[in-house]
């Protein structure tokens, strides 16, 4: 390959992954540090650095400082999962979406919430709860609360015809999050909600979104038994 093709770390950290693939660069194998590498393929030092990082944070190398860059020998597989928008995902499986909002105010959130969030705690923040449905059967209930101190817009949207879910991933910018799966029991509430009977399975998304440090949003999903998700490695 040309030098003129690494002009980016995009360009550098394909071909490092082509060399770990094709075992040119080995399980355990120290490559070469970064200022020989800088010079072969013809680029900063910089893009070098940046391309290195990049397949190191996707698991394929391990980078220790004063001990150089190996290739990982038990590399770790990282899912991509998109954040949905209900509405769509509904509609993509070709049937008809509905909303409902059930309740929408400000309240002091449980404790484990302001905790998640990091917030203070016995602060107020706006608490909303909504049914999805498909073909007009319920197909996942949102309990979400929102900082409205990250995000003040929210404090003027009622949400009563376009779901939080929709509206924050619109409005609201996050750098990263935190998400968790869970199968939980249907209390007699999510029982009537969700049209279950009460003790059933169901599948259950706890996810924190973050802009910087601050915590825009603490969402629990609660879906019918029988959702499944799909993540790309």
């Amino acid at each position: 390959m040309n030098t003129h093709t690494f002009r980016n770390w995009q360009s550098v950290q394909t071909e490092v992954l082509r060399r770990i693939h094709a075992r040119e660069w080995k399980p355990g194998d120290l490559i070469p540090n970064e200022a020989d590498l800088a010079l072969e393929f013809g680029c900063a030092r910089t893009t070098v650095n940046r391309a290195l990082r990049a397949v190191a944070e996707a698991g394929a190398l391990d980078r220790r400082r004063k001990a150089g860059t190996r290739v990982a020998t038990q590399p770790v597989a990282k899912a991509t999962l998109n954040i949905a928008v209900i509405r769509t995902e509904i509609e993509d499986r070709g049937q008809t979406y509905s909303y409902r909002l059930i309740t929408r105010h400000d309240a002091v959130p449980p404790l484990a919430i302001s905790s998640a969030m990091e917030t203070s705690a016995g602060r107020p923040l706006l608490h909303v709860g909504a049914l999805h449905s498909a073909d007009g059967t319920p197909y996942a209930f949102e309990d979400r609360w929102i900082d409205p101190n990250v995000v003040p817009a929210a404090s003027r949207e009622g949400f009563e015809t376009v779901s939080a879910n929709e509206w924050l991933l619109k409005h609201a910018p996050y750098t990263h999050g935190e998400i968790s799966f869970a199968a939980t029991s249907a209390t007699q509430e999510d029982a009537v909600l969700l049209q279950c009977p009460e003790g059933s399975a169901l599948f259950t998304i706890n996810r924190v979104t973050w802009d910087g440090g601050a915590a825009v949003t603490k969402v629990r999903l609660l879906f019918r038994l029988g959702h499944s998700m799909r993540a790309v490695l």
